[in-house]
């Protein structure tokens, strides 16, 4: 028996697709095979291990198939899906994102807190660096509200630095924003966005993941989450990254499934410009403002109307410290502008918040 619904699957087969989904080295497809093999998950488990040789399926996984430590996980995240506000998506059921079930090694079992049907709409991924410069940060805020003012859902992987910033910028203006993440969604990682993803999930928005609840962070499942990131998105911003950025993967899975990869260019001096630019040879868009963006999803069926359109800063000064940090001198050779204007402008700008003053370089300030 194949489960159409969350809503009408049985309690047995549910725990019984829980089990499953726990036992080491299965993965998306294993876990479908079994299914389609034997009729439902119930039945594979009930199955010998003999069985599950010709599949391909490790002896490791027939043999943890009755530890405690499957079946107390199998009951523990029954309780968890019967509390408001928390849901588990199937990939053989309706509500499941269309997008994301076209790859051939979607999540079997996604586990969702707060509202799913976000999961269907029109998304657009902001992804970057970690540990990525004022600029790239402000950029990614910036982007963020003019994408979610459109009425399109940001997706990202509430990983510190750009994803961070990205998820804020939509919430700070009511917009909805997805974080795909890459532990179990009773281990937040990092830490410092507990607050973010329990806002998310209480304001409209949604956390999401693929693994067990209680799986910690292990530094595999931060590239394999990407498939999800880029499989639910239309396309693929990458704000900021070095060449050994994880957001590379992300576009790379992107381009590979069929979607939009955006990148935005930074200065030839900076390094964590450089993956961006990589894309950019690479055929990816180069992208100055939301319009580039949105003319390329010009045939897609239901986008949002009335796009809000990302403009430049006013301010010139601004304008070229969002493009790279510069000292007070290189900004007035670069503006033409006198020493003193400049430091008074600077001054203004500092007062009100868009710039800040670091190692004697001047930074534009996200938000």
């Amino acid at each position: 028996m194949m489960c159409s619904d969350f809503s009408t699957c049985p309690p047995a087969e549910l725990e019984a697709r829980l089990r499953l989904h726990r036992l080491p080295e299965l993965g998306p497809r294993r876990f479908r095979k079994l299914i389609e093999a034997f009729g439902s998950a119930s039945a594979a488990l009930s199955a010998p291990a003999a069985a599950w040789r010709p599949l391909g399926v490790p002896a490791i996984a027939a043999e943890a198939r009755r530890s405690p430590d499957v079946r107390d996980g199998a009951a523990a995240a029954m309780a968890w899906l019967e509390r408001p506000g928390q849901c588990l998506l199937m990939w053989d059921a309706a509500t499941y994102p269309a997008l994301l079930a076209q790859l051939d090694d979607a999540p079997p079992l996604l586990f969702v807190a707060g509202d799913p049907s976000i999961l269907e709409k029109p998304q657009l991924a902001i992804v970057g660096s970690r540990r990525a410069s004022p600029p790239a940060l402000a950029t990614a805020a910036a982007f963020s509200r003019c994408l979610a003012q459109a009425g399109f859902v940001v997706t990202s992987g509430l990983a510190a630095g750009i994803d961070g910033v990205a998820h804020q910028a939509a919430l700070d203006i009511g917009g909805q924003t997805i974080g795909v993440v890459g532990t179990g969604l009773q281990k937040c990682y990092p830490q410092r966005h507990r607050a973010l993803a329990a806002a998310m999930a209480e304001r409209g928005s949604a956390v999401v993941s693929e693994f067990p609840l209680d799986a910690g962070p292990v530094a595999g499942n931060f590239p394999r989450r990407n498939r999800i990131i880029s499989g639910l998105s239309l396309g693929v911003l990458v704000v900021e990254a070095s060449l050994a950025s994880g957001s590379l993967i992300t576009a790379r899975l992107a381009a590979e499934q069929g979607r939009e990869v955006y990148a935005i260019p930074g200065s030839i001096h900076h390094p964590g410009a450089k993956g961006c630019h990589q894309l950019i040879r690479d055929g990816a868009l180069l992208v100055e403002s939301v319009e580039h963006i949105l003319e390329t999803l010009s045939g897609w069926q239901n986008l949002p109307t009335a796009p809000s359109v990302l403009h430049a800063p006013s301010n010139p000064l601004l304008a070229l410290l969002l493009a790279a940090p510069q000292s007070s001198e290189s900004l007035a050779h670069t503006s033409g502008w006198p020493l003193s204007r400049v430091l008074a402008a600077l001054t203004e700008l500092e007062l009100a918040g868009q710039v800040c003053n670091e190692a004697g370089r001047w930074f534009a300030q996200p938000g």
